[in-house]
C-alpha cells in the first residue's frame, strides 16, 4: 500500500463524494421523469484505464461498476481537454452499452495536459428511434430495428458542442426535447465532476491521487474475497427459466456451475440455451459483465457494506460465457429485452448460492420487473407523440432465514424509484384507479416473501398505445427455499373485473381506447421455511395490513383468522394436516415441465443444436419442441403446462420422433 490507512480513507470518502454530487447534479437537472423520479442512470469515476475507482453511494444501481469502459476509451483517440464522448451500441461500444436507450457518455479529466481520471454517467433516454415508441419490444429480431446506433464519438469537441451529431440525434427519436434536456444534464454532471477532481488534487496533490487510484482497488480486492471465502468450496450447479421469447411459446432456460476456490469464484454458463432471434439476448461479448455478476455483487456488498465500491470487487470473479448462448448476444443479435435474462441470471447465482451457503443466501426475489409505456398522439398539441414511462413495476424481495422479504421493491437489480401518481395523472394520458401492495402474492414461508406491487390504470383518450418489457415469471414463479413456497406469479389484465376482462399475457404492443383499463400484478417473492411454522400473530398482522388474505391464511399457513383474531383451536387442527416440506418448491410449472425436459435432455439438446450453424439454431428448436408439445401455451394467457404435459410419457415418444427427424438419433445420451 502506498498510502496511509487514514489518508486513504480520506480519499475515498472525498471521491465518492465527487461521485454524488455528480449523480444528484444530474438527476435535478433532467427533463424526463424516469431520470428525475425513477432514477434510471448513474454516475462515476473512472482511472485512466478505464477501471472504477469512484462511485456513488446514492447510486440506484450497485452493480455498474464491472463494464467495460475502456474499449470505448481506446476508440476515440487523441482526446483534448473539454471534449465528450458518447455511444449507445453494445456491439460499437464493445459491451459498455448493453440496450439502444442507455446513452452512456465519458469525459476525460485532465490535470497539467495529462489524463488523470475519467468521468462517465449514463441515462435510460425516453425514445431512440426504432421500430416502436420507447425503442423497445421483445418482438424485434436484429438491432437495426431497436433505434439509432451511436458509435463511440465525440459530441463536443474542447468545449464546443457538435451541433451535427445533435441535429442527426433529434430527428432520429420521438421524445427530442426530452432526451436533449437529459444530455444537457449529464454534460453539466461531467463538468462537477472535472470541479470536483480538480478540487481534490489541489488539496492533496497528484501523486496521492493517482496512488489512491491503486490502493483503493487493492484494499476492496482483498475485503471482496474474505466475504467470497464464505462460500465453501465446490462446485455448485442451478438453472431457471424465462417463461419464453414472445416468437414462440418455448422456454428458454439459463445454466451455470458456480466453482468456488479459497474465495476465487468461476462463473460458467455453458449449458444455457441458444441465443434467439428476439431481443432477449444479452451483449457481454463473452467477458464479465454486470448482467452475470450482478447477484455476487449484492453478496459482497451486503456481507460487508464498509467495502469502498470500485473495480476491486471483481478481482476473485471469473465467467466462462460461450458464444451462441443468449448470455452472449452476437452481431446484430437484439438485446432490449437484456434485463430479463439478466435477472433470471441473478436468480441462477442466487440458487448455486442457496445451495452452497443456505445461511447466507436469501430466497429469490420476484424475478421481473415491468416499466410499462404509455405512447399517445396529444390533439391539444398538434397531434405531437408523447411517450412516457407511467410506472417501473416491481415485485418484492425474497425471504431469508431470519426476516421477510422486502414488500413492493426490489434492490437486487436497483433501487430504483416508483413515479408519483400525481406527476403520472398531469403527464400522461391516465387516471390511476389502483395502487397497492399484491394481497396473497408473497410466497408463504416461516418467512414471508416480498409482496408485489399492482396497479390498474384507466386510459383517458381513444388511439394510444401500451408498451411493456421485461414481462417475466408468468409462468415459472419465484421458487420457494427450505420449505417456503413460491411466490404468486405475475399477471397483466384488460379491463379487471368488468364483463370483458381477459388475460394479456406478455405485452408487445396493446392499442387501447378511452375508459379501457390496464392492470399489472407484480410477481412476488419467495418464501423461506415451512409457512406452519410462522407465528400466527404475525400471519394476523400480514392479514390485518392487507399483505395476506383470511383465506391465503388458512390455505397457505394453516392460520384461521376470525372477526376476532386468531381462533388457536381451529388453527392447530388445520396446521396439523400438513405443511411439511424441505428443499425447494419450484412450482408446479416447472416440476411439469422438468418431468419430459430434465437437466440431462437439455443439455444433450444443446449440444446438438450447437453443432449446426447459427442460422439454423432457432428454427431447428422451435420444430422439435413444437412436435413434442404441439398445444404449448404462451406464458400468462394459456393452459397450464400442468395440464399440457400430464402425460409426459406420450411428449417424451414426441421428442424422440422430433429428435430422430432433425438429427438421425432418437435417443438422448442423458
Amino acid at each position: 500500500m502506498r498510502l496511509d490507512p487514514v489518508l486513504l480513507e480520506i480519499l475515498n470518502r472525498k471521491i465518492a463524494a465527487a461521485a454524488d454530487e455528480m449523480y444528484f447534479s444530474l438527476q435535478r437537472a433532467s427533463r424526463s421523469i424516469y431520470v428525475k423520479e425513477a432514477a434510471d442512470f448513474g454516475t462515476a469515476v473512472l482511472d485512466p484505464d478505464g477501471q472504477v475507482f469512484g462511485y456513488p453511494p446514492s447510486a440506484t444501481f450497485n452493480f455498474l461498476i464491472d463494464t467495460n469502459y475502456i474499449s470505448t476509451i481506446r476508440a476515440v483517440p487523441d482526446v483534448e481537454p473539454g471534449d465528450v464522448i458518447m455511444t449507445n451500441d453494445p456491439y460499437l461500444s464493445d459491451g459498455l452499452a448493453t440496450h439502444l436507450p442507455d446513452l452512456q457518455i465519458l469525459r476525460p479529466y485532465f490535470h497539467k495536459g495529462r489524463i488523470v481520471a475519467w468521468g462517465f454517467c449514463f441515462i435510460h433516454c425516453t425514445d431512440i428511434g426504432g421500430s416502436v415508441p420507447s425503442s423497445i419490444s421483445p418482438a424485434l429480431t436484429e438491432i437495426f430495428q431497436e433505434g439509432l446506433r451511436i458509435p463511440p464519438m465525440k459530441i463536443v469537441k474542447k468545449g464546443v458542442v457538435n451541433q451535427d451529431f445533435f441535429a442527426l440525434f433529434t430527428a432520429n427519436c420521438r421524445a427530442p426535447e426530452v432526451n436533449i434536456g437529459d444530455i444537457k444534464a449529464m454534460l453539466g454532471s461531467m463538468e462537477v465532476g472535472r470541479q470536483r477532481i480538480d478540487d481534490l488534487i489541489e488539496a492533496h496533490g497528484l501523486t496521492s491521487f493517482l496512488d489512491c487510484q491503486k490502493d483503493l482497488p487493492d484494499y476492496t480486492a482483498a475485503k471482496a474475497r474474505d466475504v467470497l471465502r464464505r462460500i465453501p468450496d465446490g462446485a455448485y450447479e442451478f438453472w431457471d427459466y424465462l417463461d419464453d421469447d414472445m416468437l414462440s411459446p418455448v422456454p428458454l432456460r439459463i445454466r451455470a456451475c458456480m466453482t468456488v476456490n479459497d474465495g476465487r469464484v468461476n462463473l460458467d454458463f455453458t449449458g444455457t440455451d441458444p441465443q434467439v432471434p428476439a431481443a432477449y439476448n444479452v451483449p457481454t461479448m463473452g467477458r464479465m459483465n454486470y448482467w452475470l455478476t450482478m447477484r455476487l455483487t449484492s453478496f459482497m456488498t451486503t456481507h460487508d457494506p464498509s467495502m469502498a465500491m470500485n473495480a476491486g470487487l471483481y478481482r476473485s470473479i471469473s465467467v466462462t460465457v460461450p458464444p451462441g448462448i443468449i448470455l452472449n448476444a452476437e452481431f446484430p443479435d437484439a438485446v432490449g429485452v437484456r434485463s430479463a435474462p439478466g435477472r433470471r441470471t441473478n436468480d441462477v447465482l442466487t440458487g448455486a448460492i442457496f445451495k452452497a451457503a443456505p445461511n447466507l443466501m436469501s430466497a429469490p426475489t420476484c424475478g421481473a420487473s415491468t416499466p410499462f409505456v404509455l405512447a399517445e398522439h396529444i390533439p391539444e398539441e398538434g397531434g405531437r407523440r408523447h411517450v412516457m414511462v407511467v410506472q417501473p413495476m416491481k415485485g418484492g424481495m425474497g425471504a431469508l432465514r431470519g426476516q421477510d422479504g422486502v414488500d413492493a421493491r426490489d434492490n437486487t437489480l436497483n433501487n430504483m424509484k416508483n413515479h408519483p401518481n400525481e406527476t403520472v395523472e398531469e403527464e400522461a394520458g391516465v387516471i390511476v384507479r389502483a395502487y397497492d401492495v399484491r394481497c396473497d402474492s408473497g410466497g408463504p414461508g416461516r418467512w414471508r416473501g416480498g409482496a408485489g406491487q399492482m396497479i390498474t390504470v384507466e386510459i383517458v383518450r381513444d388511439g394510444g398505445t401500451i408498451l411493456a418489457r421485461s414481462m417475466e415469471r408468468m409462468r415459472f414463479a419465484p421458487w420457494g427455499v427450505a420449505g417456503g413456497r413460491p411466490g404468486r406469479p405475475q399477471r397483466a389484465v384488460y379491463n379487471l373485473g368488468r364483463a370483458d376482462e381477459r388475460e394479456l399475457g406478455k405485452i408487445d404492443q396493446l392499442l387501447v381506447k378511452a375508459e379501457d383499463t390496464v392492470s399489472f400484478l407484480m410477481a412476488g417473492a419467495a418464501g423461506y421455511g415451512n409457512p406452519h411454522r410462522r407465528p400466527p400473530k404475525k400471519v394476523l398482522a400480514d392479514v390485518e395490513q392487507g399483505f395476506v388474505s383470511r383465506a391465503g391464511a388458512a390455505r397457505d399457513y394453516g392460520v384461521v383468522i376470525t372477526d376476532d383474531g386468531v381462533d388457536h383451536g381451529a388453527t392447530k387442527q388445520l396446521r396439523a394436516t400438513g405443511g411439511r416440506r424441505a428443499g425447494f418448491d419450484f412450482g408446479r410449472e416447472r416440476v411439469a415441465w422438468e418431468s419430459v425436459f430434465d437437466d440431462a435432455t437439455m443439455l444433450d439438446l444443446n449440444r446438438r443444436l450447437y453443432q449446426l450453424p447459427k442460422s439454423a439454431r432457432y428454427e431447428t428448436r422451435r420444430r422439435i419442441f413444437a412436435h413434442a408439445v404441439p398445444d404449448l401455451p404462451a406464458a400468462g394467457a394459456g393452459r397450464s403446462l400442468a395440464d399440457v404435459l400430464a402425460d409426459p410419457k406420450a411428449v417424451r415418444a414426441r421428442l424422440a420422433e422430433a429428435l430422430r427427424a432433425e438429427f438421425g438419433a432418437a435417443l438422448l445420451s442423458g
